[in-house]
């Protein structure tokens, strides 16, 4: 019953955000944090059945759509994203997937100051199932038809890096906590 009615509030959300996605995505950047992800999908991707995970469909073009998160948490104080690409798109060309070459360079100037990390998109998957046990996950479905282009983005903390954190671990061990 819990799957049905999980099922069922996806297929709602799916249908009711096609017009408003951008609103959603305005109203979901304040209340997420580091751990929290969104997805900027291809069309084809699936609407997943986890309870934490929402999809959006935006009926848009998936590099706008892409720019217009990325900008969205550009301006948030609070967190910024690890992005993360299918393993697969580094090998697809344009005989196997038309588009995919221009899409690669378009990508590649939006991307021009960040760190991209790859790895094979059932890693990424399971990334997902996993974190959307415990954090919220958002997907934004796109008209975009080329295999392995979704793009993920695992929010961190926009204030508070690693290195940050490595500084206080080791401050508190030689403190004696563990």
């Amino acid at each position: 019953m819990k799957l049905i009615a999980a099922a069922l509030f996806c297929t709602m959300m799916c249908l009711s955000a096609d017009s408003n996605w951008q609103k959603i995505l305005a109203d979901r950047i304040p209340s997420y944090g580091h751990r929290n992800w969104i997805v900027v999908a291809d069309s084809a991707y699936p609407a997943q059945a986890k309870e934490g995970i929402e999809t959006l469909v935006a009926n848009a073009d998936q590099l706008q759509v892409l720019e217009t998160v990325l900008e969205a948490l550009g301006k948030s104080k609070h967190v910024a994203p690890i992005i993360y690409m299918d393993q697969e798109l580094k090998y697809l060309d344009d005989s196997q997937a038309p588009g995919v070459e221009a899409y690669r360079d378009k990508l590649a100037a939006i991307f021009k100051d960040r760190t991209v990390e790859s790895l094979p998109h059932e890693r990424i998957i399971e990334r997902l199932d996993t974190v959307s046990q415990t954090f919220r996950v958002l997907i934004i479905k796109t008209t975009m038809t080329v295999p392995y282009t979704s793009v993920f983005l695992q929010l961190d903390c926009a204030y508070w890096g690693p290195d940050a954190e490595k500084g206080l671990r080791a401050k508190m061990a030689a403190a004696g906590v563990r």
